[in-house]
């Protein structure tokens, strides 16, 4: 852990689309990655994306396309895209209601070990739920987070998946909130074939305010990265990723 507590911006954008927050998050990446390999490196803010996506199914670079079960005519009636990108794991679900959460961190400033970041990751997610009335918690040797109070009958709540460039991160997490469970269907979740997924709403069987848990998973990052955290709302936080970015395009 470094000496003096990082800073991270969390930048709240509401609906976005998969793409170009893909995009904006590798020029986010490569402004730390510059930052840090510059000759006189910045004291810059590590970045943390809040959105919520139309429905797009995302396939990882070590991921099985034959885990996608929905065609062509399917996806188009569901309104749904599928996009093959740059993270580890294999393909998952994002869509309305699920806050989907991309951390922009310079693990180096934090710790260079990237299977930690996950649990702490996890370990987020896990304290949210609680706070939710929601036990969760890890399952296994896979990564993400379950509701696992009946063997058997284990239940992905929020799916994870990563890529590191010279210590800096993108992608993320995807919890669910209250999405249209049955999207579900139309994959195998992570190419886990025996398992299910549930949401916050399912758990506790009461509507959820989407607001109130991204408060609660931005405190719960703080603490658990021993961070100081700053929170930018729509208008405020494209201004100011603007400003941070600073002409830098991905290549």
């Amino acid at each position: 852990m470094a000496d003096s507590r990082q800073q991270i911006v969390f930048c709240r954008l509401g609906k976005a689309d998969y793409v170009e927050t893909w995009d904006l998050q590798k020029q986010l990446q490569q402004r730390l990655v510059a930052n840090k390999r510059s000759d006189e490196p910045k004291e810059l803010p590590h970045v943390a994306l809040l959105v919520e996506h139309p429905p797009v199914f995302t396939l990882g670079k070590s991921g099985d396309e034959s885990n996608l079960l929905a065609s062509e005519e399917e996806l188009t009636k569901a309104g749904a895209t599928f996009v093959r990108i740059d993270r580890g794991g294999d393909i998952t679900y994002h869509g309305p209601g699920q806050i989907v959460g991309y951390p922009i961190l310079d693990l180096d400033r934090f710790y260079t070990d990237i299977h930690r970041y996950l649990r702490d990751l996890e370990e987020v997610i896990i304290r949210t739920c609680a706070d939710h009335g929601i036990e969760a918690d890890r399952f296994g040797k896979g990564t993400g987070v379950w509701i696992t109070k009946e063997a058997g009958n284990e239940r992905k709540v929020c799916a994870m998946g990563i890529r590191c460039s010279r210590w800096v991160t993108m992608h993320g997490f995807a919890l669910n909130v209250s999405p249209e469970l049955d999207h579900f269907n139309m994959i195998v979740p992570c190419g886990i074939t025996d398992r299910g997924v549930t949401s916050m709403e399912m758990e506790v069987l009461e509507k959820l305010d989407r607001t109130a848990v991204e408060n609660r998973i931005i405190q719960h990052f703080g603490d658990v990265f021993d961070a100081d955290t700053r929170l930018l709302e729509a208008d405020d936080a494209h201004a100011w990723l603007e400003t941070y970015l600073d002409g830098v395009t991905t290549q």
